[in-house]
């Protein structure tokens, strides 16, 4: 399976939002990624707030190099984009920060 993009999912709690705010909007001016909607509650797989950053595989070597100092205290869950939501959730990951557990009944 090739591995055609990356999505970057920044969590946060409700105090942490203008942190997440910051973040996202620090990577969409460095690599000029679109960014997606604020959650501010679980959604799909995700255990808590998020916000989702789409990375093609050039901007992602730039983020996991930029990310792992930039997210502060906030934890990012990257995951590549094969067309396997199940490997691209569990297999092709990618955590900065201290790794959560997902909900994967979300693709059952």
């Amino acid at each position: 399976m090739a591995i055609r993009g990356f999505h970057a999912h920044i969590y946060f709690d409700p105090d942490e939002l203008d942190a997440a705010r910051a973040l996202a909007e620090a990577a969409k001016d460095l690599l000029g990624c679109p960014v997606g909607h604020f959650h501010a509650a679980p959604v799909g797989p995700h255990p808590r707030g998020s916000v989702q950053l789409s990375l093609r595989p050039d901007q992602f070597a730039r983020f996991a190099a930029w990310a792992p100092e930039a997210r502060g205290s906030l934890t990012i869950f990257a995951h590549g984009l094969s067309g396997d939501d199940i490997a691209d959730h569990t297999r092709y990951v990618v955590w900065f920060g201290p790794s959560e557990t997902l909900d994967m009944t979300a693709f059952a």
